[in-house]
């Protein structure tokens, strides 16, 4: 497990210079924002981001893939290594280019099926959270002022706070009314949205933070970060791993209450 502390410190270097070029592309007057075929935003700092990060792991890593969300998968990705890289250069464009300053830059390293690294760095909240297969979860501005971080213990849905990302698209795939019951039920509900809710989570401020549509770049980077404070991460058919295109993400205690209320069939559960 040990062996995976080197790909961390690589990921803290990946992550400052990532800091580096989206503050300054912050609110920038001149910042670049092109619409991609699926009509969402993608922005000069998007691009310059993931560019800068391949450009260190070809040089580091030269044997590892790598899978952005604005360039897709190296060569090396079809089948020629087990360790892959995964990037999402800023989770939350959308706030990124109105100026709102909840987004970060993603990075987890797949050792074959499993995440076994992950950091999410949101340079604009001054704060970075990170972790590795049995390393433990941390957050801090930087590793020397780090904090352990450990999900809450809440047990009871009606003392838990509950995170969800938006409503439309819960709709889209016929739960929304399942949702809107987990709310109702809840002590408090709040749309953090994208990586923050996880981190959230992994920080035992909220308890639960559920998500229907994500993709690989999205998700993986969250899920050690979660799993290592001591919290559950499945996808909505109730499996681990970062490849089912949705989340539901728990203190662990919540977990069985959240599925079931979500209609996650028992033989498929975690």
């Amino acid at each position: 497990m040990a062996g995976y502390a080197d790909d961390l410190a690589l990921a803290h270097l990946l992550a400052d210079t990532a800091d580096k070029i989206s503050t300054a592309r912050f609110r920038a007057l001149d910042l670049k924002v092109d619409s991609k075929p699926d009509l969402t935003p993608v922005s000069d700092a998007d691009t310059a981001v993931e560019k800068a990060i391949r450009a260190t792991l070809a040089r580091a890593r030269p044997r590892d893939a790598v899978i952005g969300e604005e360039f897709g998968a190296t060569d090396a990705a079809a089948g020629r290594t087990s360790r892959r890289w995964i990037v999402d250069p800023i989770d939350g464009t959308k706030n990124f280019v109105r100026g709102v300053p909840i987004w970060a830059t993603l990075i987890a390293l797949m050792d074959g099926d499993d995440v076994v690294v992950g950091l999410v760095s949101a340079p604009a909240l001054g704060r970075r959270w990170w972790a590795g297969t049995g390393l433990g979860a941390y957050a801090g501005r930087h590793q020397s002022a780090a904090t352990r971080l450990s999900v809450s213990g809440v047990a009871t849905l009606a003392d838990a706070s509950f995170c969800y990302s938006s409503l439309t698209g819960w709709e889209e795939i016929g739960k929304l009314d399942a949702v809107l019951d987990i709310m109702r039920g809840s002590w408090r509900s709040r749309a953090y949205g994208d990586f923050y809710g996880y981190m959230l989570l992994a920080e035992g401020a909220v308890d639960v933070m559920v998500e229907p549509e994500l993709s690989l770049w999205d998700v993986a980077a969250l899920i050690p970060i979660v799993t290592e404070a001591g919290g559950t991460f499945t996808d909505l058919a109730g499996r681990t791993g970062p490849t089912g295109g949705s989340a539901i993400g728990t203190n662990g205690k919540l977990h069985p209450e959240i599925t079931a209320r979500l209609g996650v069939a028992v033989s498929d559960r975690y």
